[in-house]
């Protein structure tokens, strides 16, 4: 770093006729590789990388670039066909993250038990219960025989108890229904979307110009076109949308297949209305608590929210837009020019005025940027030329130098090689 340091300094103290000496040999050997191949332009290599507007205009003469300008006629129309229905898939995603913990209540249904109590013949009954007893003993009538010895009682009736699980709770009624409102939410989804195509978003810019530079003319002709991708697999595409739709009726249709909802379902009962009962189970069970917000929102959202949005227009477009494509055929200009071989020699005094006049173009544009302040634009200018100018000084001594230290060190072992 010492040494570019030193470059640096040195290069700064050089004075002016020196600076000429060395710009007139830069045009000496860039107009022999020119003569050597006119591909030479072309060629891709770090240089063409780096290629600068500026210097490409730097080719040219300022009289050229005025006379392109003051002859030209150019029209830039721009075309827009928009055409896309907007809708939610909120309502996809809820679903499809609540379907398992409704699957979780349907695996591990609330239930209760029933005694169904029914006075029957003493040979019919299946088992007698404390119940029983205490049931004989209130209706002495239905004892038919007394032995008083033995103290055994022979009745002709008793009351049997019959004790069976029920699953027709409020919880389990509320859950069936929440499936049944699924389903007819999704019809009713499914057909709004009825008709809905991909998004078409099509636009396309035509840009034609024409213009004269001595006895030369130019003309070019420029479209470019823009649509969307019918292929894209985003959360509105329609396809991947009624993908969704499907995948989540077959899950829906698994639960339908539970034991727990096949005996609902026999109940024919009726379906649970709003608003819920907030019972201990409903408001303490994790499960119950999605499957209640899933109720709230198709409650809050069985509307139709398909909304279709079109545009559809053609305008010549004038200003800055356009400024912007006539630059463009302008740079195309200067690369035929200099590639058909009409690129001039120019002086130093030449060359500066074409770039303060590019330069000047690009504050232009710059300052219209109302984003940045005055300061900042100058202190970001100031800090970029340091840069750029500090890496061309350094990158081609620091090139030079280790080009040189290869070349030697090879050359050391090559002549130090024993060939046998």
């Amino acid at each position: 770093m010492e040494d570019s340091e030193e470059e640096v300094t040195a290069e700064e103290e050089v004075s002016e006729e020196t600076n000429e000496e060395e710009s007139n040999e830069e045009v000496e050997v860039v107009s022999e590789e020119d003569q050597d191949s006119e591909d030479a332009i072309l060629a891709d290599d770090t240089n063409a990388a780096e290629l600068q507007i500026v210097d490409l205009y730097n080719e040219h003469d300022n009289a050229k670039i005025d006379e392109f300008n003051n002859n030209l006629t150019s029209t830039l129309n721009i075309k827009v066909d928009y055409d896309k229905t907007e809708f939610s898939t909120e309502w996809i995603t809820i679903m499809e993250e609540t379907i398992r913990y409704i699957d979780n209540i349907l695996r591990n249904p609330n239930r209760f038990i029933i005694n169904e109590e029914d006075i029957v013949k003493i040979e019919l009954a299946r088992r007698v219960t404390v119940e029983s007893i205490k049931h004989l003993s209130r209706n002495t009538n239905l004892i038919q025989k007394y032995d008083k010895k033995t103290g055994d009682i022979k009745p002709s009736k008793i009351l049997n108890i019959n004790k069976e699980e029920s699953y027709d709770t409020y919880e389990n009624r509320f859950i069936y229904s929440l499936i049944q409102n699924m389903r007819a939410f999704i019809n009713f989804k499914k057909k709004s979307l009825e008709g809905v195509t991909n998004a078409k978003d099509d636009k396309k810019a035509t840009y034609s110009g024409a213009t004269k530079v001595g006895n030369t003319k130019y003309n070019i002709s420029i479209d470019l076109d823009s649509s969307i991708d019918s292929g894209t697999t985003d959360e509105n595409n329609i396809e991947t949308v009624m993908e969704r739709i499907a995948k989540l009726e077959d899950r829906i249709l698994d639960l339908t297949s539970s034991e727990v909802y096949k005996i609902i379902n026999k109940l024919h009962i009726t379906l649970v209305t709003s608003p819920i009962k907030k019972t201990n189970v409903i408001l303490k069970n994790t499960n119950f608590q999605y499957a209640l917000k899933l109720w709230n929102y198709m409650q809050e959202h069985m509307d139709n929210d398909t909304v279709n949005v079109k545009e559809s227009k053609e305008e010549r477009v004038t200003g800055k837009l356009k400024d912007y494509a006539d630059e463009a055929f302008l740079l195309e200009y200067s690369i035929l020019d200099l590639y058909s071989g009409a690129k001039g020699k120019k002086t130093k005094q030449k060359k500066k005025e074409v770039s303060k006049k590019i330069v000047n173009g690009m504050l232009q544009k710059l300052l219209e940027i109302d984003t940045i302040d005055k300061k900042e634009i100058i202190e970001l200018i100031d800090k970029y030329y340091t840069v750029v100018k500090y890496k061309n000084v350094v990158n081609d001594k620091e090139i030079r130098d280790k080009f040189k230290a290869a070349i030697k060190k090879y050359t050391e072992k090559f002549e130090n090689m024993n060939l046998e």
